[in-house]
């Protein structure tokens, strides 16, 4: 996995919830708290998935083969996709159900010092993973806002680990107050609410996770600025004259296809037209080096052509919806 896709963040995170995670599990055993065991097995199903986005962010590393000539940059999407369903099963329906048990059949938290003093180790240990995913988020957000952030990143891993930290960090919050009320009214239900809203949230964060990852296994385009850059550097040359149409695709985080009809010289010799197609190939890599498989195919310029627009059946999806100045 490369540098952006946040392997510091991912083994910090990994490291904090399987600590937080056992210290969890004894507290419920000394306290029963339904919370405890709620957070225990959400911590528990928080190591799991970066563990998963370990082996999704290795194995995208294979080499091309026949069957997959594009590689297998996508397994990032993939495994960060099992990570939203991961959360949404094992963390936040248990998390429901527990809490329901738990509201059916209150009872008094015993030994209450054990929940509140692992809470508070928890919250210390998922403050410090929560700390280093945005370190490592900030040197790739730039001044992108959080939520276009998490929308537009086409690495998945930092995203993933944001917002299972923030949720972490939340459902602590929500924990420590649903034990704090269960021991200031010696009534266990207020237990079960703190489960229950638990569960709420992080339903709510696999829904978000499950809707971005999904945008991304479907193919994702480059960046406006991505596509100016590239479209800017087709045209750079001189036999080049325009960009007719173009599409990109991302076939992994760091990989990116571009397929485009380019508008060439009339006068210009096969030859001639050859070697302005690679040399716009070379200023797509400078400008972007993550376009790494470049189509380009040339073509002579029509303005009747371009006056009728766009042609559906052109190429799969429909027109293309970014700017070619025609």
């Amino acid at each position: 996995m490369s540098a952006s896709g946040g392997t510091k963040a991912i083994v910090a995170a990994l490291a904090a919830n399987l600590a937080i995670a056992v210290s969890k599990f004894v507290a419920f055993l000394f306290s029963g708290s339904s919370s405890m065991l709620a957070e225990s097995v959400h911590s528990l199903a928080d190591s799991g998935n970066q563990a998963l986005l370990l082996v999704g962010g290795k194995r995208a590393q294979r080499a091309a083969t026949p069957q997959h000539p594009f590689g297998y940059g996508r397994e990032r999407y993939i495994y960060a996709f099992l990570v939203s369903i991961v959360l949404f099963s094992v963390g936040g329906m248990f998390a429901l159900y527990e809490g329901y048990e738990k509201i059916k059949h209150p009872h008094e938290l015993e030994h209450w010092y054990w929940p509140v003093g692992v809470l508070v180790f928890a919250i210390i240990a998922e403050t410090f993973s929560f700390r280093t995913a945005i370190k490592e988020s900030n040197v790739l957000r730039g001044r992108k806002s959080w939520k276009e952030f998490v929308r537009h990143a086409k690495a998945p891993e930092l995203p993933v680990v944001l917002l299972e930290d923030l949720g972490a960090l939340v459902g602590l919050i929500l924990a420590l107050g649903g034990v704090g009320l269960a021991l200031l009214t010696g009534d266990g239900v207020w237990d079960g609410i703190g489960t229950l809203c638990i569960g709420v949230l992080l339903i709510l964060i696999a829904l978000v996770l499950a809707a971005e990852t999904k945008s991304l296994l479907l193919g994702e385009s480059a960046g406006a600025d991505e596509v100016q850059k590239i479209q800017t550097a087709i045209v750079a040359g001189e036999t080049v004259t325009d960009v007719i149409h173009m599409r990109t695709l991302h076939i992994g985080p760091e990989e990116l296809l571009v397929a485009a009809k380019i508008a060439v010289r009339h006068e210009g010799t096969a030859t001639e037209i050859a070697t302005a197609i690679d040399a716009a190939e070379a200023r797509i890599r400078e400008a972007v080096p993550i376009a790494r498989v470049i189509y380009l195919e040339p073509d002579i310029y029509s303005e009747s052509e371009a006056a009728r627009g766009a042609d559906p059946e052109a190429t799969p999806g429909g027109p293309s919806t970014h700017p070619t100045g025609h």
